[in-house]
């Protein structure tokens, strides 16, 4: 009886918590997004292949650009990227906010493809064929961060272990600690085909067949007290792993104006990921969302409950992007190319489920956004050296506008990301050898207590810093 008065008590006590980790409406932008990983070229140029072709990673982009190649080649590329997150969380008056930073180092095979090229064997208008099949890393998700600091705000302020009435109430705090880890990632397999007509026109289409491996796991901690200076630490752990597969299509071309001048034009329908299937320790659809909870009391022995995990399946559409480009050519000395993209997260939609508050969302938060990737390249004999820019834009309205980010229901939201990347080449003949860096970084917004408009969240300063190696053989 009294086992079961205690469940019942834990029970009342986190009725009116919320989840500190990602929701639908978070996991649907964080699908959604790309890293745009690839050839160290690719990298060191930050992407803007759209018209410029001639790189297996440019079937992202545009594939017509793979009928660009002369002849057949295979290539590979890893990663070894540093990745430093600041997390500020402060005291309730904002004044003295505290700052940990964490670091992770990853090193991975990001790429591998080969394309074959084919001369027409008749007399025909389209003079070369070209097909291509590559494997890259789409999405990262691992990494973590650490924060500590006292935003006078108790979560869990009663003991279960406490039957009396009224009962104790721990409402005085020394802080609050707050870890969360992400794993798993989302890769592709790129099928695509390419041809060139009358020399001018190069046309290609892919389909791009993802596979989504996703895991958080976050811990909560609460240093309470009561009048008497009595302790209860209480910690929240929660978990989710979410496994999918999803399939997209992608076309354009790439159109010859002048041997100096070219421009593209390409378009990535949504990604349908009709087969994601989730694996909680809390409910997304209720308030009783905690997960695993352990209670410490002072003196006492400490008090672990948990709910049934939940298994929820459900599928997502992700937003199509439409990609325009150009090219400047100066002979082989060199080249400048331009992408511009066109991304709308508000066509983001969750389907097979309740999902209206975060259908709500996606259309009422989210926006319209712009990219810019700008890359050059400029040859002395067989060595290239490569330089980018990037610039894209974020999916959120909100984060600038603290109040209304707290009222979105948004766990997480990022700010515009800025990127810059270089790099160099030599063409040993058979094969060549390519290294690529590259640093992007965006502010982000923590909310670990979203039933408490006045607590403010997380500030995030994420740094990522990639080395890119990429060997080229020729076939």
């Amino acid at each position: 009886m009294k086992g079961l008065i205690t469940i019942m008590i834990l029970f009342a006590a986190i009725m009116t918590s919320s989840a500190q980790s990602l929701g639908y409406q978070d996991l649907g932008v964080l699908f959604s997004q790309n890293d745009n990983i690839g050839s160290a070229r690719f990298i060191a140029m930050s992407g803007a292949f759209g018209a410029l072709g001639g790189d297996i990673s440019a079937i992202n982009v545009n594939p017509a650009g793979i009928s660009v190649f002369n002849n057949s080649y295979f290539s590979g590329t890893f990663n070894s990227r540093n990745s430093e997150t600041a997390a500020s969380y402060g005291d309730a008056d904002y004044n003295d906010r505290k700052t940990l930073t964490s670091n992770n180092n990853f090193l991975q095979l990001s790429h591998a493809g080969a394309v074959f090229v084919f001369d027409s064997a008749y007399e025909t208008t389209w003079s070369k064929f070209a097909i291509a099949f590559n494997y890259r890393i789409t999405k990262d998700f691992s990494g973590n961060f650490l924060a500590e600091g006292n935003e006078a705000v108790t979560r869990f302020d009663t003991n279960p272990f406490d039957l009396n009435e009224p009962k104790t109430l721990y409402d005085y705090t020394a802080g609050q600690f707050f870890e969360t880890n992400f794993g798993g990632e989302i890769t592709e397999l790129n099928i695509a085909f390419s041809a060139v007509h009358q020399k001018k026109i190069h046309v290609g289409f892919a389909l791009n067949f993802y596979d989504l491996n996703f895991s958080q796991q976050s811990f909560l901690t609460e240093f309470n007290s009561d009048e008497n200076e009595n302790k209860l630490d209480v910690e929240l752990y929660q978990e989710n792993f979410t496994t999918g597969a999803g399939i997209s299509a992608n076309g354009g071309f790439i159109y010859k104006a002048h041997p100096n001048f070219r421009f593209g034009l390409a378009y990535q329908t949504p990604t349908w990921y009709t087969e994601i299937s989730q694996d909680t320790n809390y409910n997304q659809d209720s308030s009783i969302d905690f997960g695993e909870t352990t209670f410490f009391p002072e003196g006492e022995e400490p008090l672990s409950e948990s709910n049934n995990r939940q298994l929820i399946d459900y599928s997502i559409r992700t937003p199509g992007k439409l990609t325009a480009s150009a090219a400047f050519i100066f002979g082989k000395k060199g080249l400048l190319s331009f992408d511009y993209s066109n991304k709308n997260y508000k066509n983001i939609k969750l389907f097979n489920g309740n999902f209206t508050t975060e259908n709500q969302f996606f259309k009422n938060q989210l926006r319209n956004t712009h990219a810019l990737n700008i890359g050059t390249e400029w040859r002395i004999d067989q060595f290239s050296i490569r330089g980018g820019y990037k610039f894209e834009q974020s999916p959120h309205k909100s984060l600038r506008n603290l109040n209304n980010f707290k009222q979105s229901g948004s766990v997480i939201a990022s700010d515009n990301l800025k990127g810059y990347s270089f790099g160099g080449g030599y063409n040993f003949g058979k094969f060549k050898l390519d290294f690529a860096y590259s640093n992007n970084n965006r502010t982000s917004l923590y909310n670990t207590y979203q039933q408490f408009p006045e607590v403010d969240p997380i500030e995030l300063q994420i740094d990522n810093r990639i080395f890119t190696t990429t060997v080229t053989i020729n076939l």
